[in-house]
């Protein structure tokens, strides 16, 4: 299972076992381990009946003891085990674990948390998301992370952040995901009871706008207004983008035209990610300016540039803007 946004395991399900939580990003995995410890832990006896651990702290004996002791005065004892990758070595723990995971003693609810290391072929990930109730919390990407903030403000503040708003917060600060929470708790607060987020709270609340923002860039191409992109292209390379990152966004964005212009708005909603869904409303009018044989000429061309980058001694800038340059001069033949 893999969460995209709220809640990962429903409230309505059955408490206790073995829970798994596993992938890169940080911020939601403690978010809920922080829910399903609340959900479990009775307040009045949580220093009896809670266990903090840490797979690269602990011993298998240590671990198969705490696994094995009944709750205290309560209904449930509740045992977080952080870094389960720090037992990935040792066949004792692994087995300890893996015992308790299949079968949970009664009393018992395990919270485990995990960041699986890049290439790992250790079985024990698989068994840990076959046996548990297990949910992946991939890393948001930058493409997801306008969404996630239009989501996570819906969710956890009853606000609602307009898109173009949400673009300039996540190219303002990066896909920190915690530091992005903070920021929409200021914003909340700023709003009040209008319950609406606009470019001009974003601005007002302090975060520093970058002059271009990728996504505007990006619309300036889709809508063929290549002279604008061209002109500031040299204001995005200033911010720290290169000329193959933003390659692969244009390819990417020339593609999601394409879907339009093969399968309509609704062709393009259900091939983007959840979280990617708001790039329906500007793509589609964008599909209306191309024909299938420009883009297809486009994208070609486009993978030309991206060799010339990674090959040449010439500058990234000088690359793209022949691109568009090429673009323009075809327009005006049209």
């Amino acid at each position: 299972m893999e969460a995209c946004g709220g809640s990962a395991l429903s409230t309505t399900e059955p408490t206790g076992g073995a829970f798994y939580l596993h992938g890169d990003d940080q911020f939601r995995k403690e978010e809920e381990l922080r829910r399903l410890i609340e959900r479990h832990a009775d307040p009045a006896t949580r220093d009896f009946n809670l266990d903090l651990l840490r797979g690269s702290e602990i011993d298998a004996e240590t671990l198969a003891s705490v696994l094995a002791t009944p709750p205290m005065m309560a209904e449930w004892r509740v045992v977080v085990l952080r870094e389960v990758e720090g037992l990935a070595g040792s066949k004792h723990a692994r087995d300890a674990l893996l015992d308790v995971v299949r079968s949970p003693p009664p009393g018992l609810a395990l919270l485990m948390s995990c960041t699986v290391p890049d290439g790992s072929k250790a079985k024990l990930y698989k068994e840990l998301e076959k046996a548990a109730r297990s949910v992946g919390f991939s890393a948001v990407s930058e493409a997801d992370l306008p969404g996630w903030i239009v989501s996570r403000a819906r969710e956890s503040h009853d606000i609602e952040v307009e898109i173009a708003a949400a673009r300039a917060l996540g190219a303002a600060i990066g896909s920190d995901l915690g530091f992005v929470a903070r920021e929409l708790e200021k914003l909340s607060e700023f709003v009040g009871d209008r319950r609406k987020v606009t470019v001009a709270d974003v601005e007002a609340v302090g975060t520093r706008i970058p002059a271009q923002d990728r996504w505007k860039w990006l619309d300036l191409v889709g809508e063929r207004r290549f002279d604008q992109a061209r002109a500031t292209l040299t204001t995005l390379f200033s911010q720290g983008e290169s000329g193959v990152g933003l390659v692969i966004m244009l390819a990417t964005h020339l593609l999601r035209i394409g879907v339009v212009l093969e399968s309509g708005r609704q062709g393009l909603e259900n091939a983007l990610p959840p979280y990617q869904r708001w790039l329906a409303k500007n793509v589609v009018p964008q599909a209306r300016g191309w024909t299938v044989e420009e883009l297809d000429r486009a994208v070609l061309e486009l993978r030309e540039v991206d060799r010339m980058l990674k090959t040449s001694s010439h500058g990234d800038e000088h690359f793209l803007e022949s691109w568009l340059l090429g673009l323009r001069v075809r327009q005006e033949a049209a």
